[in-house]
């Protein structure tokens, strides 16, 4: 199956359910019957007036209906019997009573707290926010973080920090390809978000410079003027030696600076302390790179920094981060039209899932859970005490690491943390010792597999809902067909369950009845949608937030135009001014040493997304990407004895996984590359380290020591 471009409008405009640049597409009814390869003639086209993507669509997208077929999803509630100790389909009455019925009782014998909720950043604003509203007020548990907490918490904590609010990317992604320089950073676009590409070849079509900082030479590299290749881990380390650079140079924006900044004095003293050479020996990237580097960046006429996974996801993300966003400040860019900082948002609705209350300590329109007046506000919202609201908790590895001690009983809904989470192994294990486990999903994911009760809820296509993607553009995904019977929403779900636990109203199934409330608890937060309607999304193809409600003297309310540019005016500091914040570099939490000599990097493949629960269930996908392996350079290989597609076993400090050898110039040979979409022998997230970022708690998925052995035979 293919997109196919349109003659004419036709079908139902809607968005991709992967990644976070939310392709636009177009479903409609095909000639084609079954052979589709979803519902009964539905079929992908393109979108080419959606800017994001302009009518591009991955792989991944163009196979999207796939996931929507019976035979590749649930369509029963699952129900673990005691006689058998297996899932077996049941009716939702008896499913949803033995749910609420282990929320009720672990809530009363053990405390709220001892129920936890963990949800995913591809749940739609609607579901996250009723998620957040049902922790909180029905169960009352602090005890609710999700797996977006993986994708750019480091990112949106470096960014609160310098410069008091956090979107994705503060500017439309079309900006990109209109500046004159961009650094991307730990970022792979060319397979994680192929539509993106574009944006970057229309950069260097105009003249403009790539340059890609990754310890790989990736299909993105590929594309680059001057590709960096750091060990593993020392991106802070990088930063700080170009704005060394910078600064030796005279490349320093000395003028903004002084009207836009706060702190740079000893932001400065830092950066000095890593001078070129030291910075060589640090990351193994040249004097000579570094410098040019450095030039091409201080002398663009506009530039961008643009950061993913790669420096985010490690124990100091953020101090890794801020280095970036120095360098961004004290060359004057953020703030000023096609220049400034930006993060590349993973998941489909990474953005608007933490900004509308998932995260521990976080309630709707991004307001901080310890602040009263944000619980005063929210709480109105909500008709509860603001006293009622519990305070923050444990984030998301956190809170999975405590399952089976003080968390009891867990409801899960949109993750697969057996295969995404770091420590791996342990995570199964922890959800294996619950007294009680109930999943809501798509598809029998390997965490489901694991659950008491699962409850089978509909997808993209089957429902309404808005999503917020990269820009900060929020969305409208709109229902394109019904779901197979016996499947329900995910606020049908909560509707159902509050009302078993005594909140007969307050918890409404329809999506819109429940963006309107998200509009009147964000209202006069960071994150304000409140001057969005469904009605205006889809007029507009997308607002921007912040977008308030705007009120006139007379009462009379126009509309506010959104936000598509941050910061041009100031910044959403209590000053107004950016914060420069002072950052040294310092190690991984996890050196190579004797016993594990080499570092291991992981990352996404351009066939599969994430842990690979939709994905893996599609042929297409599976044919181009069917399993995992371990990349590593001809000389590491050589040492080994290795071969092209040898089996390898890759041991680190919390695990084993064994997968074929793919051998390539394109990798340092002190460094080893697995995907992490699969379970099993293969499963790479048996192998990261779980050691947190202090600030934003953030696992360090990116880097961690192991020793590679040649494996046995695999197989029969």
């Amino acid at each position: 199956m293919h997109a196919k471009p349109l003659a004419a409008r036709s079908g139902t405009d809607t968005h991709c359910p992967y990644c976070a640049l939310q392709c636009g597409m177009t479903l409609r009814r095909a000639d084609g019957g079954d052979e589709a390869g979803g519902p009964p003639g539905l079929e992908v086209a393109e979108r080419p007036d959606f800017p994001v993507n302009r009518g591009a669509l991955c792989v991944k997208g163009r196979t999207a209906t796939e996931v929507l077929a019976p035979h590749a999803r649930l369509t029963r509630p699952l129900v673990r019997r005691s006689s058998s100790g297996e899932l077996e389909p049941a009716e939702w009455e008896e499913a949803l009573d033995l749910v609420a019925a282990a929320l009720a009782r672990t809530r009363d014998e053990h405390g709220p707290d001892a129920v936890g909720v963990f949800g995913g950043g591809g749940l739609t604003n609607e579901k996250a926010y009723a998620l957040g509203k049902f922790a909180r007020v029905v169960l009352g548990t602090s005890q609710i973080d999700y797996n977006g907490r993986f994708c750019m918490s480091s990112a949106a904590a470096a960014g609160t920090r310098a410069f008091g609010l956090d979107r994705g990317l503060p500017f439309p992604l079309e900006d990109v390809g209109r500046t004159d320089c961009v650094v991307l950073v730990g970022s792979n676009l060319a397979e994680t978000m192929p539509p993106a590409l574009r944006h970057l070849t229309e950069l260097r079509e105009r003249g403009g410079t790539l340059i890609v900082v990754d310890p790989r030479r990736t299909r993105t590299a590929e594309h680059a003027d001057l590709h960096l290749a750091p060990l593993p881990g020392t991106d802070l380390a990088l930063a700080l030696g170009l704005l060394h650079l910078v600064v030796a140079e005279g490349g320093v924006d000395t003028g903004y600076i002084e009207a836009r900044t706060t702190g740079w004095p000893e932001a400065r003293s830092a950066a000095m302390a890593h001078w070129p050479e030291l910075v060589e020996r640090v990351t193994g990237v040249s004097v000579p790179e570094l410098r040019r580097a450095a030039k091409l960046f201080s002398e663009a006429g506009n530039a961008m920094v643009l950061t993913a996974r790669g420096p985010e996801q490690q124990s100091k993300g953020t101090d890794t981060v801020g280095a970036w966003i120095n360098l961004c400040l004290a060359t004057g860019r953020p703030g000023r039209p096609l220049s400034g900082y930006g993060c590349l948002t993973g998941q489909g609705n990474g953005q608007g899932g933490r900004e509308h209350g998932q995260k521990a300590d976080q309630l709707p329109g991004y307001r901080r859970l310890d602040d009263p007046a944000a619980r005063e506000h929210v709480a109105q919202v909500w008709g509860v005490d603001p006293a009622s609201l519990p305070g923050p908790g444990r984030s998301a590895y956190e809170l999975l690491d405590a399952l089976g001690g003080d968390v009891r009983t867990l409801l899960l809904a949109g993750s697969n943390p057996v295969v995404s989470a770091p420590h791996a192994a342990h995570v199964e294990q922890r959800l294996r010792s619950l007294d009680f486990l109930a999943v809501c999903d798509v598809v029998l994911s390997e965490s489901a597999r694991l659950a008491d009760v699962v409850l089978p809820v509909t997808q993209w296509a089957e429902e309404t809902g808005t999503t917020t993607n990269l820009e900060g553009r929020v969305l409208l995904r709109r229902k394109a067909v019904d779901p197979p019977a016996g499947v329900r929403t995910d606020l049908e779900v909560l509707e159902e369950l509050a009302a078993r636990l005594g909140w007969e109203k307050g918890f409404p199934a329809g999506p819109e009845e429940v963006f309107d409330e998200l509009r009147r608890a964000s209202a006069g937060g960071p994150a304000d949608y409140s001057g969005i309607s469904y009605r205006r999304i889809a007029a507009e193809d997308g607002v921007f937030w912040p977008c308030p409600e705007q009120t006139g003297d007379d009462g009379s309310r126009s509309p506010h135009p959104g936000t598509p540019r941050l910061f041009l005016d100031r910044f959403a500091t209590p000053d107004g001014r950016a914060r420069f914040v002072p950052v040294m570099h310092r190690p991984a939490d996890e050196e190579p040493d004797e016993g594990y000599p080499l570092r291991l990097t992981t990352g996404r493949v351009l066939s599969q997304y994430q842990s690979g629960a939709q994905t893996r269930r599609v042929g297409a996908l599976n044919e181009a990407a069917p399993g995992p392996f371990v990349e590593l350079h001809p000389s590491l290989a050589g040492r080994l004895g290795a071969g092209e597609g040898d089996p390898l076993t890759v041991v680190s400090r919390r695990g084993r996984a064994v997968a074929p050898a793919r051998i390539t110039r394109g990798i340092r040979p002190d460094t080893v590359f697995m995907p992490f979409h699969w379970d099993g022998d293969g499963r790479a997230n048996s192998l990261t380290n779980p050691a947190l970022d202090p600030v934003s708690r953030m696992p360090e998925f990116k880097v961690c020591a192991v020793r590679v052995e040649l494996a046995g035979p695999t197989g029969p």
